[in-house]
């Protein structure tokens, strides 16, 4: 009875001092942090980058259309070249599905704007209809007897850290698209030849 009594108070006594070890503790708090802190350090990497992409395809089309509408006159070759700006504005990120549709947009005197020409630098894209109606204007830009140029810039973002497990296909690319109007600084329009 003594030494049932003897390991009882050792047993209570051992589970006392377990009680108040706090040894092991930092390795189970890194151990829960752990995945929480690299997923928050992920998911900055990944705003900071796609943040860098979106900044990017603002400034390219942005760019793209004020340099057309600094032109007299435009060819699909004169197009052509002006795109690459958005290429070089988006160094060193990939931009082979980039889509680029230009849009010279006339606007009559009752204030109907219609396509007078339009090219894009994809194949897979068709360019818009001369003389079809055009939606989406802003009402400040509307002006009767005017001309516009629209610039319209799509680029997928593929997410670049995480992993196939984590989303799904359908949220590892992003699109990213850009629309921008800007009005003529010479002349009454800028015609393309070729378009």
């Amino acid at each position: 009875m003594m030494m049932m009594r003897a390991r009882i108070l050792a047993a209570r006594l051992k589970l006392k001092q377990l009680l108040h070890d706090s040894s092991g503790v930092g390795a189970i708090e890194f151990a829960i942090l752990f995945p929480i802190l690299v997923m928050l350090y992920i998911g900055a990497f990944e705003i900071t980058i796609g943040l860098s992409v979106s900044k990017r395809a603002s400034r390219a089309a942005g760019s793209v259309a004020d340099i057309v509408t600094q032109q007299q006159n435009v060819t699909k070759s004169t197009l052509t070249q002006i795109s690459s700006v958005a290429n070089a504005i988006f160094v060193p990120y990939n931009t082979t599905k980039m889509q680029i549709k230009l849009t010279g947009i006339t606007i009559d005197a009752s204030a109907n704007p219609k396509v007078l020409w339009s090219w894009t630098n994809t194949s897979t894209t068709a360019p818009y209809t001369a003389n079809s109606a055009v939606t989406g204007i802003p009402a400040d830009m509307l002006k009767a007897s005017s001309f516009l140029v629209r610039s319209e810039l799509s680029i997928p973002y593929r997410l670049l850290a995480f992993s196939p497990a984590f989303l799904p296909g359908n949220l590892q690319t992003l699109t990213i698209s850009r629309t921008y109007y800007y009005r003529q600084r010479q002349n009454d329009s800028i015609p393309c030849g070729d378009c």
